[in-house]
């Protein structure tokens, strides 16, 4: 026991002379079991210092050639091997002298025990591990014993693939490994021993291997393909990742090649295999362990070699759609399956419509529902969603409307990938899908699925089916008994019932179609309830739609569901998310209809009378301020978009992937809206840069408008972006870091941004060619060209805008507290740690402690950097009373309403950008005047953040300028993970207040 405890104890046990000395004594005991203590706590030293891992290897040496070692202890020895790792000497030479024991001995459990160490001991030191393989390559040949062979294999195992081994590897290697799947007596267990080692090697030899070719290619894709066939599912799964990578990896050099084992390219012939066992696995068995999650696990990982060969073949798509189509055809008709399968009588027909059936179709399809629409987003990002594509998807959800085992919640969200964007835009009449989405919604809500409605109405919001939504949550909230039910599904309702209006405005004519279609009464009265009048608007005239009416609604609505909500809050806290998505949306519907509303879109003859009073000065410049201030104010939502975007750690792509678009729209409208501003010739210019200034903490606004498009492009649009950097230089502006941004998610090119890039493409075309336009135009008439020309841009982008959908991210349904942060903050001085003062004329010294709220401790140790900035300013100046700190301690968690948010966001991302690039022109703390004269001083402060997710430090603020008062201070953090990923953290407590008092020194 002693020994034993002097092993684990190694760390500080090895320096003492005594301790070693009776662990050597005691390795040639006669006591068996004192010897065996001794060789463990030997192992455990050798680790640890080399002087004395070199004596134990002469003695066990000496140990194991002699021949009255007993069995035991040699087995007890050669596990000593696999700890001599302190240096790079000792362990080749411990490896030299096991090799030469294995060689030197008859005795099978000893050479397997060795060999084992070995392996073990030379993973851990690359240089030695080709030496090893060569090493086990002999052992598995058909002339050792079963038991020698299964561990010269796991040997194998050990190195490539749970060590993962990145040495070179010859055709030798790969041939004798080959060779076990050669012979079907052994175990499975061995066979898929050496797939997974094949699959480790064609991943590091594949691309680079000089005599590939000439191995007997056509030899082993069959041995695959038998493997792949094998009723063992582990079996299977190895020898299918092998024939997908090499799909992946090889067939790149050889894909004008199609082998003579094959009758089709190998990326085919490996989906076929896969859909081959995927119908194998779903066969309608009476057995309840088919829904074992064993089996759905199964089911993922053959999905996902699927998508892993879309993601490398995106041509293969619309084959791989039209191969899931027909295994829901299969799928769809179970008993007829099952009984030619199983030649089963039709008297003996089970039950597949029964409750664990029907368990198991909704759980498989809503993995393959997950996978058609993962594939779809790769074929979007691709750029391979096609006509053809369309039509398979299509067949597909068929498929489901016409089987008559699937519940209608399957068939409702299979629906509603037609309304996706990825395919929704090749549909000609898109509220014929929107009808047939209906009515399954109906017949779900007939069969009283409440939660399975909800979910599918949540799916409806993200997809932007807006009027499946609507009628969903308006069903729901007639049933809900709670208020806060009642008042979450009120406001869910109103903002679909706007969106959903908003969308149809465009399409009024064949809203009249819809309504006229609709067979179902419930529907019909629904639907001529909510949205009849647009489709007797249509059937009236052939008027443009009124959009600012439309625009008002919405936005009225969006507030109501703001007000709505907030009936239901508890703590100001929750639904954070929710009201300031529901804010956002609302202040940039109210943005564009007051642009409307300026313009006045809803009478024609209106817009011609604007055009003509372009002729005073006076009208026009007071036109070109409002679109300056609309402008300014788009711009600004762009950079809250970006910040929600980077305040709620965790989001889902999708989400962040939806809101970097609406950030991206509210650029292009700002970058329209202010188009005066990129006209230097025009004789209003200079009055415009004043007003800028009034509207606009920039002192350029076309420099600002220009440098947010073009950090929002870089990664899109190439051709645009010059564009963009060409209108920078025609106005004189300087390129900034303009690819920076605070968001965590940069835009790819695909169909869900194509629509917005289309106009981004015409409204910076336009604006070129007007400018070379009015290089021609005398002085007096540039600026009712500019406006009269800038006034119908900004009209025809606006209409093309609003026809772009609107999603809703999931992240809206999240309904978890926010991760954010507390600051606590305390005076230096002692002598007053109650309240924080300050002598007028000196400088604020502060200790801050900033604390991570709600976040799990995963994300805490993740976390490398908390960062924070203070923000104060004369304006800040509040009544000074005892009860101040009462007051502010139910701070409410709105930053929708800060009037600093944004701009103290951009600031402490420009800080930390700095901090990162290692440059020192970005001050730490400084102070200012504001267009107001209004004197403010920031102060930025890192923080080392401990497991606990708290960082301590301390900093000082220059008040000195500061009048005797009181004054708030703002503050805002962030923090960067281990990933480099910049996230903002939501204040969560009160903002602190301080008081400048009179100095006792004069």
């Amino acid at each position: 026991m002693a020994l034993v405890l002097f092993g684990c104890w190694a760390d500080f046990a090895k320096d003492s002379a005594e301790i070693r000395y009776l662990v050597l004594s005691s390795m040639v005991s006669s006591n068996i079991l004192e010897v065996k203590a001794s060789l463990f706590a030997a192992s455990r030293f050798c680790e640890l210092t080399d002087d004395f891992a070199s004596v134990v290897l002469e003695m066990l040496v000496n140990m194991m050639a002699s021949p009255e070692t007993l069995p035991a202890v040699r087995l007890g020895g050669a596990s000593v091997f696999t700890r001599m790792v302190c240096s790079y000497s000792v362990s080749k030479r411990a490896y030299k002298t096991g090799i030469k024991l294995v060689l030197d001995s008859s005795e099978e459990n000893f050479i397997i025990a060795m060999l084992v160490s070995l392996s073990k001991l030379v993973s851990k030191s690359t240089s030695l591990i080709s030496e090893q393989v060569d090493v086990l390559l002999p052992y598995l040949s058909q002339e050792n014993s079963w038991q020698m062979r299964e561990t010269a294999l796991k040997c194998l195992h050990l190195l490539f693939v749970k060590e993962g081994c990145c040495t070179p590897v010859n055709m030798h290697v790969i041939k004798a490994v080959f060779s076990i799947l050669h012979e079907l007596e052994l175990p499975s267990v061995m066979h898929c021993g050496a797939l997974q080692i094949l699959h480790k090697i064609f991943l590091l030899t594949l691309p680079n291997l000089p005599s590939f070719e000439k191995l007997e290619f056509d030899h082993l894709l069959a041995i695959l393909e038998n493997a792949a066939q094998s009723p063992i599912m582990s079996k299977c799964l190895a020898a299918l990742r092998i024939l997908t990578d090499i799909s992946s990896k090889l067939w790149a050099r050889k894909n004008s090649e199609s082998f003579a084992v094959y009758s089709s390219p190998l990326p085919l012939r490996v989906i076929s295999l896969v859909m081959a066992q995927l119908r194998s696995l779903v066969k309608p068995l009476p057995d309840p362990c088919q829904t074992s999650s064993r089996i759905f696990h199964e089911i993922k990982s053959l999905l996902k070699l699927i998508l892993q060969l879309v993601g490398e073949h995106p041509d293969l798509g619309a084959t791989v759609l039209g191969e899931i189509s027909s295994f829901i055809k299969y799928f769809g008709t179970p008993n007829e399956n099952f009984l030619a399968s199983k030649h089963i009588a039709s008297s003996e027909v089970l039950d597949f419509e029964g409750d664990m059936y029907q368990a198991f179709r909704s759980k498989l399809l809503s993995h393959i529902h997950r996978f058609v629409a993962a594939c779809l987003q790769i074929l979007n990002e691709a750029g391979a969603i096609t006509t053809n594509v369309f039509d398979k998807v299509q067949l597909l959800v068929e498929q489901l409307h016409h089987g008559r085992i699937f519940d209608c919640y399957t068939r409702t969200v299979y629906s509603l990938l037609l309304h996706s964007y990825l395919v929704g835009i090749l549909i000609e009449h898109p509220f014929k899908q929107e009808l047939a989405t209906l009515e399954h919604a109906c017949k779900m809500l007939s069969e009283r699925d409440n939660w399975h409605s909800y979910k599918a109405g949540i799916y409806a919001t993200n997809q932007g089916a807006w009027i499946t939504a609507t009628f969903i949550f308006a069903k729901l909230m007639s049933r809900v008994q709670s208020d806060s039910c009642y008042c979450w599904f009120k406001s869910l309702v109103q903002f679909s019932h706007s969106e959903a209006k908003l969308w149809l405005s465009p399409l009024a004519k064949q809203g009249s179609f819809l309504v006229g279609s609709v067979g179902t009464n419930e529907l019909l009265a629904f639907l001529k309830d909510n949205f009849g009048e647009l489709g007797q608007d249509a059937a009236g005239n052939n008027d443009v739609p009124n959009y600012r009416d439309v625009l008002v609604g919405a936005y009225k609505n969006a507030c109501s569901s703001i007000e709505t909500l907030e009936r239901v809050i508890i703590s100001r806290k929750a639904f954070c998310f929710q009201r300031w998505f529901f804010s956002l949306r609302a202040k940039l519907l109210g943005a564009v209809g007051e642009i409307l509303e300026v313009l006045d879109t809803s009478k024609q003859e209106t817009f011609s009378i604007i055009i003509e009073v372009q002729n005073s000065a006076l009208t026009n410049m007071k036109c070109l301020e409002k679109f300056t201030q609309f402008s300014c104010r788009l711009n600004r939502l762009a950079k809250e978009f970006n910040l929600i975007n980077s305040s709620f750690i965790g989001m889902d792509c999708e989400s962040l992937k939806i809101i970097a678009r609406l950030a991206l729209s509210c650029s292009l409208l700002a970058f329209s809206a202010g188009f005066p501003h990129f006209f230097p010739n025009l004789p209003a210019y200079k009055y415009l840069r004043t007003c800028e200034r009034e509207h606009s903490q920039q002192s350029n606004l076309s420099s600002m408008l220009l440098q947010d498009l073009l950090g929002r492009l870089l990664h899109i649009d190439q051709e645009v972006s010059m564009d963009l950097c060409k209108l920078l230089d025609n106005g004189g502006c300087p390129r900034k870091c303009s690819h920076l941004q605070s968001g965590n998610y940069i835009l790819k090119s695909g169909h869900e941004v194509k629509g917005i890039l289309d106009i981004i493409r015409y409204a910076v075309s336009t604006v070129m060619h007007l400018q070379i336009e009015t290089n021609r135009i005398q002085n007096e008439a540039i600026i009712s060209h500019v406006t009269k020309n800038g006034v119908e841009l900004l009209l025809e982008i606006i209409r093309k805008w609003l026809q772009i959908p609107f999603q809703m991210p999931k992240q809206f349904f999240n309904t978890r507290p926010i991760i954010g942060s507390e600051l606590f903050v305390y005076s230096t001085d002692s002598r007053n740690q109650s309240q924080i003062t300050v002598s007028s004329g000196l400088h604020l010294s502060l200790n801050l402690c900033l604390q991570l709220r709600n976040a799990s401790p995963e994300l805490s140790l993740g976390l490398t950097k908390l960062y924070c900035v203070l923000h104060s300013r004369v304006s800040f100046q509040k009544q000074c009373h005892r009860e101040r700190n009462d007051e502010e301690m139910e701070w409410q968690c709105q930053p929708w309403e800060s009037e600093e948010i944004v701009e103290m966001n951009e600031k402490l991302f420009q800080y930390v950008t700095e901090c990162a690039k290692k440059t020192t022109s970005y001050g730490k703390l400084f102070r200012d005047d504001d267009m107001n004269d209004d004197q403010m001083v920031y102060e930025f402060v890192c923080f080392e953040p401990n497991a606990k997710g708290q960082g301590f430090s301390s900093c000082v603020l220059d008040v000195s300028h500061f009048p005797i008062g009181c004054y708030r201070i703002e503050w805002y953090s962030c923090c960067i993970d281990n990933e480099g990923s910049y996230w903002s953290l939501l204040p969560l407590n009160s903002r602190p207040v301080f008081t400048v008092q009179e100095s006792l020194f004069v």
